[in-house]
């Protein structure tokens, strides 16, 4: 007598294997205003890729909408292990670098007003943005290649300490009052730029200053990480100054201030207000998916390497791109990147939109809210918190 087969599960098929690649196009647009400008003869045509990132993106992300999918468990490894999706970020690195320099190059070499300068800025500077995002996946990973790449990709924007800074510091000290690069509930962008940046190369220095003196090795030296990515910044600003002329370099100084701060942006939007909670010694407790933000809106992902699931990639830092899951339990934002980051220019409006979300995900309890020390007293009036002094700073 025959037995009766069990039915077999189907191999899983990545559904989003091919939209992947839209992270190779995305930053493509930076040709985009300049043919625009050839076809039309008009400078203003510069701005196209402008109002794609900050207007369209957003837009497509709320037309998509969500996706909550995961990759079952079991056919993670095989995702983990395919090379089909590391290929992919190491084809962006020539693509970036690429964009950078033909961005200086139509600069240097086009009669633009001032506002056609100032578009190139803006577009320029989100490209520089993409770098940091591709050198974010890659520094986290463990071959020696994939390291080196980060650090490559990072050098055009002169940001090569963000390679020390988030993999040794920031998840580290990651949604507590230490850490620079989370911002508190109350504090604006602005006044989060301040101390993020300057406090973030402080902290990489004194990283790396601690790693090299373990190894007896000196400080300013060959084995120093930050120096690495800082002597390919200056020879690939310093070949442009020989080919396109001094006059660049103000133009790629500013670039880079808008491509790192497109950094500024994601810090600022990823952990805004969450706090890990300490116990009687005052130590945190380990990072969980609940200490970031999170997004699941398609479009924005598919560009930004799934940067987004930020809860899981804190949670599990190793986890390659691919392979980071959705959360049902974790705070949510209301769009992708592209449209939270315009939110976040205007204080106000950011003020309005996340500080209810935030209360609503940790109740009102000030002692579990990392906020601003400065509107401490204000926001805890203002939002009827309780506040029994633990933790506050």
């Amino acid at each position: 007598m025959l037995q009766a087969q069990r039915p077999t599960t189907p191999p899983y098929r990545d559904r989003k294997r091919y939209a992947w690649l839209l992270s190779l196009v995305v930053p493509c647009t930076v040709g985009v205003g300049p043919a625009l400008m050839v076809w039309t003869g008009d400078p203003l045509a510069l701005w196209a890729p402008v109002a794609f990132f900050y207007l369209v993106a957003p837009l497509l992300d709320w037309m998509l909408g969500v996706d909550q999918s995961n990759p079952p468990e079991s056919a993670v490894p095989a995702l983990e292990h395919d090379r089909y999706y590391r290929r992919i970020t190491f084809l962006l690195v020539p693509v970036l670098w690429a964009a950078f320099i033909f961005s200086a190059w139509w600069v240097a070499t086009q009669p633009l007003p001032w506002h056609g300068v100032l578009a190139m800025v803006l577009t320029t500077g989100t490209v520089g943005g993409f770098c940091i995002n591709l050198g974010h996946e890659l520094g986290h990973k463990n071959t020696a290649l994939e390291r080196w790449l980060a650090k490559l990709v990072l050098s055009p924007t002169a940001y090569g300490h963000f390679f020390i800074e988030h993999n040794r510091g920031h998840h580290r000290d990651v949604a507590t009052p230490a850490d620079p690069a989370s911002s508190r509930m109350g504090e604006s962008i602005y006044r989060f730029v301040l101390r993020e940046m300057p406090g973030a190369a402080r902290r990489a220095w004194a990283l790396e200053k601690d790693r090299l003196a373990r190894q007896h090795l000196p400080l300013l030296s060959w084995h120093n990480e930050i120096l690495q990515p800082a002597l390919v910044t200056a020879l690939l600003w310093a070949g442009l100054a020989l080919w396109l002329g001094l006059a660049i370099l103000p133009f790629l100084l500013v670039a880079s201030f808008w491509a790192n701060f497109q950094l500024t942006s994601a810090n600022y939007v990823e952990h805004y207000g969450l706090l890990r909670r300490q116990d009687a010694s005052g130590r945190f407790e380990p990072c969980r998916p609940q200490h970031s933000w999170n997004s699941n809106h398609v479009f924005s992902n598919w560009a930004l390497f799934h940067l987004q699931r930020h809860s899981d990639h804190h949670a599990h830092p190793l986890r390659r791109y691919q392979s980071l899951r959705h959360f049902d339990d974790v705070p949510q934002l209301p769009i992708g990147y592209f449209g939270m980051f315009t939110l976040a220019y205007v204080p106000p409006l950011w003020r309005r939109v996340m500080d209810p979300r935030l209360l609503a995900q940790v109740g009102r309890d000030a002692t579990h809210i990392n906020i601003d020390p400065r509107q401490r007293t204000e926001i805890v009036r203002k939002y009827r918190l309780q506040d029994l002094g633990q933790n506050a700073r």
